[in-house]
């Protein structure tokens, strides 16, 4: 009978923790609008003559 009691004790201590869902959060708070300047614009294009500095690959790497 006592085992019962410490049940419902730790059941009632879980309802009281996460009984309830958080409040919602709004699409507007979550989100951030944030202005690039021209230099950011021009700097982030795609060139693909230069990609292939960016071009990683383990066998060229190793000279393999």
């Amino acid at each position: 009978m006592n085992k019962e009691a410490v049940i419902d004790t730790a059941a009632a201590a879980r309802h009281a923790r996460f009984g309830k869902l958080p409040e919602r959060i709004r699409l507007e708070d979550t989100t951030q609008g944030v202005d690039t300047g021209l230099e950011a614009k021009v700097g982030s294009r795609y060139n693909p003559e230069g990609q292939w500095q960016y071009y990683s690959c383990l066998a060229l790497d190793l000279g393999l």
